[in-house]
């Protein structure tokens, strides 16, 4: 009689998505898709900022000032919330695994049932998946559920901290782009220079987030372009206008 070959247990108990020596290819996109978008939040924000200051004056240490006010609490409050975010989202996925772990000690036969329908939900025959699951029961339990059954690799949690510094580091470097162009060019030709510098660097981060995405490139340049230039120029004119009206 011919038998069932089961596969083996590596295989079986080893997560989908992890790869040994570091993070899967999804994860490192995640993060560099994050990093993308935290430097042109960094952009599009600075740029609308020192644009409207130099709309009210073309006084260079208010334009400074300003400049780096905004790099700075900016970056800040993006760390601030990205650390607050991944915290709740690290708490809710230790409760989780908690969760998880008192079902395994409280109903093992429940739960290795409930890991067999997951096995065939995934293309299993009914055989084949109980006996991976009673084999990847054996070789971790709460590993095995918290992959399948919850999307979480129980050995690698997100970090509220990485998240925090890494957009923290990622809009000061897009804020720095508006800034210098701001500050070290020319007073008559400021404005236009930083107007250049930001739609070339949304251009790019625009590029950069279609190309991690898996998207067509123009849609997402031209969403990037379109709304830093509409940024600058509202920001530019209400400056202009409060400018005239304090002066």
């Amino acid at each position: 009689m011919r038998t069932t070959e089961i596969p083996d247990e590596r295989a079986v108990v080893r997560p989908p998505h992890a790869e040994e020596g570091g993070d899967s290819h999804a994860a490192l996109l995640n993060k560099l898709r994050a990093a993308v978008l935290g430097a042109n939040d960094g952009i599009i924000s600075t740029a609308g900022l020192v644009m409207g200051v130099a709309g009210a004056t073309t006084n260079s240490a208010a334009l400074a000032t300003a400049g780096i006010a905004g790099l700075v609490a900016g970056a800040l409050s993006m760390a601030a919330g990205e650390y607050v975010s991944v915290s709740a989202q690290r708490d809710s996925e230790r409760a989780l695994l908690a969760k998880e772990r008192h079902e395994l000690a409280t109903m093992p036969e429940e739960e290795l049932d409930e890991l067999a329908g997951l096995l065939r939900e995934r293309g299993l025959s009914a055989d084949v998946a109980h006996r991976a699951a009673e084999q990847m029961m054996a070789h971790d339990a709460l590993g095995a559920h918290a992959d399948l059954e919850l999307g979480i690799d129980q050995h690698d949690l997100v970090s509220p901290w990485a998240a925090a510094v890494s957009s923290l580091f990622s809009f000061a470097v897009g804020a720095l782009i508006p800034l210098l162009a701001m500050v070290l060019a020319p007073a008559d030709v400021r404005v236009g220079v930083t107007v250049g510098s930001v739609l070339v660097a949304l251009f790019l981060t625009g590029f950069a987030s279609a190309r991690v995405g898996g998207a067509p490139p123009a849609r997402a340049i031209a969403r990037n372009i379109v709304g830093g230039f509409l940024a600058m120029a509202v920001t530019f004119g209400i400056g202009t206008l409060v400018g005239t009206q304090l002066g």
